[in-house]
C-alpha cells in the first residue's frame, strides 16, 4: 500500500492540471491500510443502461453510462455501488476500459471529504463476475483541494449506509 500511495502523491506533481504542488502532497492524509476494507464484490453487468448526464460540483454535466453494479458486505451490511464509464474517456487511447465509482459514506464531513470519494477499476479487474473492491485505494476528487474543477457528484444510489474508514482522508491543509 505504501508504494501505491507514493505513486498517488507523485501523480499530483506530474499532472499539469493538478491542484497541488509537490510541497502540498505532505498534507495528504490516509487511514491506516485495513484488509477489512479490501472486499470481494459480486459484479452484475448492466449492458442495456442508457447514457446520462452526471452532475458535477461546478454545475457542469458529464456523460456517463452505468457499466454494472457491485454488491458486497461491509460489517454485516449488504451494500451496492453503481459502476460507471465516462463516454469521453471511452474515446481516449488507453482509457476505454476505465471504470469509475464515485461514492459517499458515513465518514463524509467527519474524517473524509464532504463531497465523497472515488475508486477506479478497469474492466480487466472483473473476473468471473467478481472483483476486489479495495477501499484502501479510494481517493478525493480534485475539488477537495481547490475550486475550478468539475468533479462528479456521487449519485444518491452510491451513498453507502456505512462508514468506510479506509483510503484518503480530509486534506490536512486549509484551502482558500
Amino acid at each position: 500500500m505504501h508504494q501505491y500511495r507514493e505513486s498517488y502523491k507523485l501523480h499530483f506533481v506530474l499532472d499539469a492540471n493538478s491542484p497541488l504542488k509537490a510541497a502540498d502532497t505532505g498534507y495528504l492524509q490516509f487511514f491506516p491500510p485495513d484488509t477489512n476494507y479490501r472486499l470481494d464484490a459480486r459484479f452484475t453487468a448492466t449492458p442495456r443502461a442508457k447514457e446520462f448526464d452526471m452532475p458535477t460540483y461546478s454545475g457542469q454535466m458529464k456523460k456517463y453510462r452505468q457499466y454494472g453494479l457491485l454488491t458486497f458486505t461491509v460489517n454485516d451490511t449488504v451494500c451496492t455501488l453503481q459502476v460507471y464509464q465516462s463516454l469521453a474517456l471511452m474515446k481516449k487511447r488507453g482509457l476505454k476500459d476505465y471504470l469509475f465509482i464515485p461514492f459517499a459514506d458515513q465518514t463524509n464531513y467527519i474524517t473524509t471529504y464532504a463531497g465523497g470519494r472515488y475508486i477506479e477499476l478497469r474492466t480487466g479487474d472483473i473476473k468471473n463476475d467478481s472483483v476486489i473492491l479495495d477501499f484502501n485505494k479510494c481517493y478525493n476528487p480534485y475539488c477537495a483541494y481547490a475550486d475550478g474543477y468539475s468533479c462528479p457528484v456521487p449519485p444518491d444510489a452510491n451513498k453507502l449506509p456505512v462508514a468506510i474508514p479506509a483510503g484518503e482522508m480530509q486534506f490536512g491543509k486549509k484551502t482558500d
